[in-house]
């Protein structure tokens, strides 16, 4: 059996808990879901692809957690209302959803198409705001818990990923509202914005891009990358009580 991952939070910090990461199974979202399964939450990891959920789910099972598998294409709102239906009728309750599903591409802006800039869009955006409102619907408004956005640093602008930087602020905003209005019900709503991450979705730009990101690492304070159990670590200490008092950042 594996040693598990082995997180600075302790280890029943999430007992009996469930939680729900989408874009679970590669990158940042497979760090996330085996941080939180470390920590004793049923993660449940949800993304259009079966292959990679199940990759996780066996990889968490042999470190001694708990994962169960959804698919559910976040674009499509009917598909993910039927998603969290099920995930409640199965497991009872959804103590925490974390937004990580996302994708983009590079381009300058002057060439990205409207359809391009539509799937970055749908998936980044308007995905984030379909599960969160359900989830909020169909649980939280009820029984209150914990959101988490994984976002991006684009506060000075996004140069080369327009899309997704008008997409994640979006989310921003979004992540701020929601924690306004959802208050009243005990939902808190934060937000993670990872900045240069050495991640497997670095793998998947072309070569200009990879090294381009390499030269933004190098002028961070650290002189490095970031890492993926970095921002799971961030992710844990706002879904636990530590940041009871914390919402709409």
């Amino acid at each position: 059996m594996s040693d598990g991952f082995q997180s600075i939070f302790r280890p029943d910090l999430f007992d009996a808990q469930v939680m729900i990461v989408t874009g679970g199974g590669t990158g940042i979202g497979r760090c996330i879901a085996h941080e939180l399964a470390a920590l004793g939450a049923h993660v449940i990891l949800a993304a259009r692809r079966q292959e990679p959920l199940d990759a996780v789910a066996a990889e968490i099972a042999e470190a001694g957690g708990k994962a169960s598998t959804h698919v559910m294409n976040i674009r499509h709102e009917d598909d993910v209302a039927d998603g969290i239906k099920a995930i409640l009728e199965t497991h009872g309750r959804i103590d925490a959803l974390v937004n990580n599903a996302g994708g983009q591409f590079a381009s300058p802006a002057a060439l990205i198409r409207p359809k391009g800039w539509r799937a970055v869009v749908d998936t980044n955006l308007n995905g984030t705001w379909f599960v969160t409102q359900s989830v909020f619907n169909q649980w939280m408004k009820r029984n209150g818990g914990c959101v988490v956005n994984i976002v991006a640093e684009m506060w000075n602008g996004f140069p080369g990923m327009a899309h997704t930087g008008a997409a994640r602020a979006g989310v921003v905003n979004l992540t701020k509202t929601l924690s306004t209005e959802w208050g009243q019900f005990g939902v808190r709503v934060n937000a993670v914005a990872p900045g240069t991450i050495l991640s497997s979705g670095l793998s998947n730009y072309p070569p200009p891009v990879q090294k381009a990101a390499a030269t933004i690492a190098r002028k961070h304070p650290t002189a490095r990358f970031g890492t993926e159990s970095e921002v799971s670590a961030a992710v844990a200490f706002l879904l636990s009580p530590a940041a009871a008092f914390i919402t709409g950042e």
